[in-house]
């Protein structure tokens, strides 16, 4: 009980929360990403009906304008109907649940991987370090979201077409994923190049440590700074990647389409006078992408000691 208030009274006046306070963008960028992450997790529970139960759709509340009776039901939407008539408040809230779920899969297993071949050609150096760096250079003078539509192309065709749409998820995460681990190992080989060079890992070294030790409890720890504010940047990457991919086709399949999708679906009818179809997902995902961005530029600044 004592630590619980040292820790909370150490917190409370720490740099990091000091600064938080002192940023009114950041407030309100942490308080965007906690409102529609939460309302993501208890979909259930917060949207009006199941979007996607097609029992209980009804056609004739199709392109149902925002906060408007519809003419035949008498049903009003808060954010209006789609051309299949469902609830657009409930379909964002769903689709926001898939569109977060890639996007931090995505972004764990491109963390995963970068970290792990960074660590390894950073403390390895030679033909390790050589090879796997000659493959990031490579990866990276694609951009991502072309790798991820090849990667998912490849691995659609490889699929029964009886699974596709069963596994089109973990295909979008993997393709995600495998597109953006670049930044993550050359970060983590550039911190990894200096540790291994300190006092810490040479009496490591002399008491008989593996390598395999030394990297995991002794490098690992201190590299873990920048993979933080990385993974933060990278996150608003993969769900625009995600986004793109599904509004292209390739992405999410329409029995659980993301804001992606939905957007998709949108574009159809906006210059038709539905508006309200496009719009509200893609305000949704402006503003999910923008403000984890802006809550990575701070973590960017508040863990660089050079701006102190």
């Amino acid at each position: 009980m004592i630590s619980e208030k040292r820790f909370l009274r150490r917190f409370q006046e720490s740099d990091f929360l000091y600064d938080f306070k002192r940023s009114p963008v950041t407030i309100v960028s942490f308080a965007v990403v906690v409102v529609l992450f939460l309302l993501a997790v208890f979909a259930e529970l917060v949207a009006p009906t199941n979007p996607f139960d097609v029992g209980s759709l009804n056609l004739m509340n199709g392109f149902t304008p925002p906060m408007q009776p519809n003419a035949f039901t008498g049903e009003v939407f808060p954010l209006g109907a789609d051309n299949q008539g469902r609830d657009l408040l409930s379909a964002i809230i769903f689709g926001l649940r898939v569109s977060l779920f890639v996007g931090l899969t995505a972004v764990i297993l491109a963390m995963v991987l970068g970290v792990s071949l960074g660590l390894l050609a950073g403390y390895r150096g030679g033909w390790v370090d050589a090879l796997i760096m000659r493959a990031a250079d490579i990866q990276v003078t694609f951009p991502s979201i072309l790798i991820a539509m090849l990667i998912f192309g490849v691995a659609r065709g490889l699929l029964p077409p009886s699974m596709r749409d069963e596994l089109a998820i973990l295909v979008l995460i993997i393709s995600i994923g495998l597109s953006e681990w670049v930044p993550f190992a050359r970060t983590v080989r550039g911190t990894t190049l200096v540790e291994k060079e300190k006092e810490y890992v040479q009496a490591a070294r002399l008491i008989g440590l593996s390598s395999r030790q030394i990297m995991l409890r002794h490098i690992l720890p201190n590299v873990l700074s920048p993979v933080l504010v990385i993974a933060t940047i990278t996150l608003a990457l993969a769900i625009i990647a995600e986004a793109t991919l599904s509004f292209l086709g390739v992405g999410a399949p329409p029995t659980e389409p993301s804001l992606g999708t939905l957007i998709r679906i949108g574009q159809d009818f906006l210059f038709s006078g539905e508006w309200w179809i496009l719009v509200f997902p893609a305000a949704t995902l402006l503003a999910l992408a923008l403000s984890v961005n802006l809550l990575g530029d701070w973590l960017r600044d508040i863990l660089n000691p050079r701006l102190k």
